[in-house]
């Protein structure tokens, strides 16, 4: 038994309730969960409009690249020349930009913000998180580094321009490029922000986890969403770190004239006075949070698509613990792959092939949640709401994307396509999109809980097939463009003879990508109408057995009115033979279900109810004090 109800005796609830909010403390810094969850939504939102603009713009770029972006101008001024034409370092930015954007603001914060917070106390019986300030704070760190990047791509030298991963010695040197200047350095300040933001939230997720469980929910009990998330901040709470000494060494070497990341640099036929550093070093740290960031951003959309797979088959998830014992594996190896990215920097075969080896080995615990969702949906009595579509979805992209990710990890053949667009092909589907349609899942899944309403449904069908046929349609080709050698990064192909041939592909991947961004609106349109026009929602539409569906639908601060109730099974007992009903939520004793009882499910809930009974005699409060 865990710790559940520390905060909460009925007095302590009732003072909860008792002082009064205005709009500022409910709804601007609020130390509500579900505020906060939906702070970081509205924020993920806007900043992937902004990610997605971006990249329609370096796209009619690369799709025709002799397109007049005159129309532009009002808003890119000197970025667009006189004749029209986009500028090659603010292409360069743009990349930069999207990259980021996508990958920290939105995927990362944007996911785990959103439904960590939401679903963590919902589904484990808390009042809150363990530390309400420290979670506002946790956002409010977050919107600080939006704000600082957001400005970043409004100063005149222009935003940061050195691909997402900021790569020294080029972003070291602001005499080197414009985009190295000030857009550099506040891109620097704005990640320090958003790292900060994201230990606070890993801490309070974790702290959360372990001690607020309520009575009866033991680990095992626990819905996969919410060991995802679990398994999430641990990766975060250790990587993130490494990540933050990185920045702070790159700004020390950008401003204070150390040389961790410089050694015998020449600019305009001047050497440099820096000397012993090395940019591999840099290369080092950031891998050792840029792959654990792939399951950062994947991990939340694997438990978000594991609980609604579950719910829509009508079947208790398939290997339960075996779920979890692969997120657990792959929490473990996904510090153990770094270096995967570094096959061309000079590394010694040897360790290169070590390295090959932890990476494949990866794969296991990732089929192991495939093969797991597809034995869930076989022969499930399916829905197919919008939500079930995107986690189907989201299975198609991380079985298409991981294939191609076994290509990539061979030492031998990364060589070939290391810096091409196979590997911009293989990150977008594997943890991009497949991220990105679990976030829209989830969207759809737990709307009714978040605003008590119901989404479009026809919209969801609409939004889906256009979204799942236009990324396909962008990034498959990108696997050939890859093959053929065609370089990530590249301005223009046009230089290139070789490349010409290529130039029909590339403008086919601009059209789709273009017609897969307006799909986005029909997505917007639903979900802001619905907020304020939807159909009013049922307490449990989906008829889900997990305790968030126990609350009103109209939630206050603190989640359930009177006594948060206690929890006797699993969350997945789904068409359970000789149930009454195709489900059965996980505060329902198995005393109520003689019917559908396994043999030993009587005597766990005599147990349950026992421990139950001695702990409110022993605490007179029935506070439960330990684990």
């Amino acid at each position: 038994m865990s710790v559940a109800e520390i905060q909460l005796s009925e007095g302590l609830h009732r003072e909860v309730h008792s002082h009064s909010e205005n709009f500022i403390t409910k709804y601007i810094f609020s130390t509500d969960h579900k505020v906060i969850a939906k702070q970081y939504l509205f924020t993920a939102i806007f900043w992937a409009l902004i990610g997605g603009f971006l990249s329609i713009i370096f796209r009619l770029q690369l799709g025709f690249p002799g397109i007049n972006l005159g129309w532009l101008k009002p808003l890119l001024g000197e970025w667009i020349t006189s004749q029209g034409a986009l500028d090659p370092e603010f292409f360069l930015a743009l990349v930069t930009m999207h990259g980021t954007i996508m990958v920290f603001f939105v995927l990362t914060a944007g996911l785990s913000g959103t439904f960590s917070n939401f679903l963590i106390p919902l589904q484990i019986g808390a009042r809150d998180m363990a530390s309400g300030f420290i979670n506002m704070l946790s956002y409010w760190f977050f919107f600080i580094a939006s704000v600082i990047m957001f400005y970043s791509l409004f100063i005149e030298t222009g935003p940061a321009s050195g691909g997402w991963v900021v790569y020294p010695p080029l972003s070291a040197l602001p005499q080197a490029i414009s985009g190295s200047g000030l857009g550099m350095t506040l891109w620097l300040i704005s990640m320090a922000f958003f790292i900060i933001s994201t230990l606070l939230g890993g801490i309070n997720y974790i702290t959360t986890v372990i001690n607020l469980r309520t009575r009866g929910m033991s680990f095992t009990k626990m819905p996969l969403t919410v060991w995802a998330f679990f398994f999430t901040a641990i990766i975060g709470l250790l990587a993130f770190p490494v990540l933050l000494a990185a920045a702070l060494l790159l700004i020390l070497d950008r401003s204070f004239g150390t040389s961790f990341y410089l050694s015998q640099i020449y600019i305009g036929g001047e050497a440099l006075t820096n000397v012993g550093g090395s940019p591999l070093l840099y290369q080092h740290l950031f891998w050792f949070l840029g792959h654990p960031e792939v399951y950062i951003v994947l991990l939340p959309a694997l438990g978000i698509t594991s609980e609604i797979i579950a719910t829509n088959s009508r079947k208790p998830i398939f290997g339960y613990r075996a779920m979890i014992g692969s997120m657990a594996g792959i929490t473990v190896l996904s510090f153990l792959v770094w270096a995967h990215h570094m096959f061309v920097s000079g590394m010694n075969p040897f360790l290169g092939a070590a390295f090959m080896l932890m990476t494949l080995v990866i794969a296991v615990p990732s089929a192991v949640k495939v093969f797991n969702y597809l034995t869930t949906l076989w022969r499930g009595n399916i829905r197919f709401t919008p939500a079930m579509l995107f986690s189907i979805g989201l299975v198609s992209f991380f079985i298409s994307g991981g294939l191609t990710g076994i290509h990539l990890g061979n030492s031998a053949l990364d060589i070939q396509l290391h810096d091409t667009y196979f590997v911009v092909a293989h990150f977008h589907l594997v943890m991009g999109s497949a991220s990105f349609f679990g976030m829209l899942a989830g969207v759809y899944h737990w709307f009714p809980k978040m605003f008590g309403r119901m989404m479009n449904e026809k919209l969801g069908y609409i939004h889906f097939w256009l979204s799942i046929i236009g990324i396909y349609a962008v990034f498959f080709p990108m696997h050939y463009l890859g093959i053929a050698g065609f370089p990530r990064r590249y301005y223009s192909f046009t230089n290139f003879e070789a490349f010409n041939i290529l130039g029909d592909m590339n403008a086919f991947i601009s059209v789709a990508a273009i017609v897969t961004m307006l799909a986005q609106f029909i997505f917007l349109w639903n979900f802001f109408y619905s907020i304020f026009k939807g159909r009013k929602a049922p307490q449990n539409p989906w008829k889900s057995n997990t305790l968030e569906w126990t609350t009103p639908v109209n939630l206050g601060h603190g989640n359930w009115p009177g006594e948060i109730p206690s929890v006797y099974r699993w969350p997945y007992d789904y068409s359970k033979p000789g149930a009454k009903e195709d489900y059965i939520p996980q505060n329902v004793p198995y005393s109520e279900t003689p019917e559908s009882n396994l043999p030993h499910e009587k005597d766990e809930t005599d147990e349950i109810n026992n421990n139950i009974a001695e702990k409110a005699v022993d605490h007179g409060t029935g506070l439960s004090k330990e684990n």
